[in-house]
């Protein structure tokens, strides 16, 4: 009936090949003289979504989470996942090959520290690790007396015969309409802030930077509209774009040739060495650059400035136009949601939907928009146990019916106006009281973080607890972030702000988050509620000092027959009431007749 075209569910990687694969590297390790080698799932570009030719720990382990990192010794193999993961490694990853490590309890470092042996000779790629990571493995690998080389080629590659090629995708310009301000003013304000730091020059290799600062989107990596590619943004003079030419289109050209000069990739390096020749002061984020681009300014007689690269707050913060166009992409995509659900809830019950038959039908309402760029990540279409993994990527050999239960779907949209993210857990049935009592325990954090009021200059980790006190409270908790930042027709996931325990950037008005606590119960079901939200100035009588608070993009009605009215405040059920009025307002009139009777419905009071 429906027809994915943006995402795929096929099983990417095959973890029956891991043992051979393992072998095969060993042996080139041998070659080479190397006792081991080190892994992490990266490219250049430190890209969450890779492009396929990077996809080098797939193919080695069979894990396709969007973190891994492998080591690779003469006598056993880690792979180290976060706590999202750790479920999906024990199925994608064959554990005689390779150890699976939480991250959480071990890091690599450690792990490195407590068994390499004295003398040892460990390999890793400098483009793939960033220089704080590799400094941190270093100083690990010396506490044991061990020694960690850099290699020119990666010896993985030299394994791997059909490695894909590198993207070669259209480079696009973003109009004036949605970005709301041009490249000219935004490479304004970064040398302003080069100047304030007393920096010669920034060196960027994060694409999301590159797009947002001249205004230019691409497809060369999955669900981001990201052109890979450099820059070096002087505080004085022109910037250089390191972009494969094949990419720019004539007229492309000639608009990013008016704000910067361009050059081929190849070209990189000589340009670092002039930097490094004119003993320029460098800025660069060293927890986000690859070691090989850092210690080739260093050794060509650059300075390096430490620091967040300006891009990433600058990009964070919303301006009005972005901020109408995510309100507009928003509500286009309630419109296309609410279909969705309205249509869930008439077909689950008669049996035969599945989490792969039901994504595809949510693709094809964001579709039918006509409006539709990608799909922000793979959907995690997740029913009964499958929902507990918190990051579960359904595949054709996963692909799972919805039963009675709890259905979880998260999945967003690039709409050339915005970028969404939203989560729905779904009752199909019935739910049990205990299923009943965690979701209304993760709606009660959900409430907790949408209402919550604080002065300028806090930061998500202060306010992480609201979203957990009422699961600490049954002694439960969830492993993941409360809210990542979202960017506007770029990555779903976006730095520097956050709202978890590690997220010390503070909160500023334009700044859009996702709000998403959840809870897991592992071989059962899972739960989460997401909306995405905007940071934005609350006025209250008798302040002393600025206040801030969240405003709700996401429009989308909350499973009331999941809920335990019992369980919630007057001031929370007030707050549940009135967001589904505001959805029903705005939504209905989006809708055909009969999803606007099925959303009056879903959105009565409770």
């Amino acid at each position: 009936m429906f027809e994915a075209v943006f995402q795929s569910f096929e099983e990417t990687a095959d973890p029956g090949q891991g043992a051979p694969r393992l072998a095969r590297l060993r042996a080139r390790l041998d070659a080479l003289g190397l006792d081991g080698f080190l892994l992490p799932r990266a490219d250049e570009h430190q890209n969450e979504y890779l492009p396929a030719c990077a996809e080098r720990v797939a193919w080695l382990t069979g894990f396709t989470g969007s973190y891994g990192f492998v080591v690779v010794l003469k006598e056993r193999a880690a792979l180290f996942v976060d706590g999202r993961y750790t479920v999906q490694a024990r199925t994608q990853v064959d554990a005689a090959a390779f150890t699976t490590v939480n991250v959480g309890e071990t890091t690599p470092a450690d792990w490195l520290k407590a068994n390499l042996g004295s003398r040892q000779t460990i390999g890793y790629d400098p483009t793939l690790h960033t220089l704080e990571g590799l400094e941190r493995l270093e100083k690990a690998a010396s506490a044991a007396g061990a020694r960690l080389v850099p290699l020119d080629e990666n010896p993985v590659d030299a394994e791997w015969i059909d490695r894909p090629a590198p993207p070669s995708t259209p480079v696009q310009l973003h109009d004036i309409a949605f970005a709301g301000e041009d490249a000219a003013s935004k490479l304004d304000r970064l040398r302003s802030e080069l100047k304030d730091s007393r920096a010669d020059a920034l060196f960027t290799a994060d694409a999301h930077a590159l797009a947002w600062t001249f205004n230019i989107r691409g497809a060369d990596v999955a669900h981001t509209p990201l052109p890979l590619g450099f820059a070096v943004i002087p505080a004085e003079g022109r910037p250089t774009v390191y972009i494969n030419g094949r990419k720019l289109s004539n007229a492309v050209r000639v608009v990013l040739e008016t704000l910067a000069d361009v050059a081929e990739p190849n070209a990189l390096p000589a340009g670092l060495d002039a930097l490094g020749a004119a003993g320029a002061t460098v800025r660069l984020d060293a927890g986000a650059t690859a070691a090989s681009f850092a210690r080739r300014l260093e050794a060509a007689g650059a300075t390096l400035q430490r620091g967040a690269d300006p891009v990433a707050r600058l990009k964070a913060v919303k301006n009005a136009v972005e901020i109408a166009g995510a309100r507009a992409a928003h509500r286009r995509d309630a419109a296309a949601l609410c279909r969705f659900l309205a249509w869930l809830d008439a077909e689950a019950p008669e049996g035969g939907l599945t989490e792969i038959s039901s994504a595809e039908a949510l693709e094809s309402f964001r579709r039918e928009t006509g409006k539709l760029k990608d799909v922000s990540f793979p959907s995690i279409s997740a029913a009964g146990a499958n929902a507990a993994l918190p990051h579960y990527r359904v595949t054709r050999v996963s692909d799972a019916p919805l039963t009675p239960g709890f259905y979880l779907i998260d999945s967003g949209a690039q709409y050339e106006d915005g970028t969404t993210d939203v989560t729905r857990t779904v009752v199909i049935g019935a739910a049990s009281d205990e299923m009943k009592d965690r979701f209304t325990r993760v709606l009660k954090g959900h409430i907790a973080i949408s209402t919550a009021v604080f002065p300028r200059g806090v930061s998500g980790a202060q306010i992480d607890a609201f979203a957990r006190r009422p699961l600490w409270e049954a002694g439960l908790d969830f492993d993941h972030g409360t809210g990542h930042g979202v960017g506007s027709y770029l990555s779903v996931h976006e730095g520097p702000q956050r709202i978890s325990k590690l997220g010390t950037t503070p909160l500023e008005p334009g700044m859009i988050l996702s709000n998403e606590p959840g809870y897991y119960r592992e071989g059962h079901y899972g739960i989460r509620t997401e909306t995405l939200v905007l940071v934005e100035p609350r006025e209250i009588l008798g302040a002393e000092r600025p206040m801030l608070g969240f405003e709700t993009l996401t429009l989308a009605p909350i499973d009331r027959r999941a809920v335990l009215p019992a369980l919630l405040t007057p001031e929370e059920r007030a707050w549940l009431d009135a967001y589904h009025a505001r959805v029903l307002a705005e939504v209905a009139p989006l809708v055909d007749p009969a999803t606007a009777r099925w959303l009056e419905a879903a959105c009565a009071p409770l």
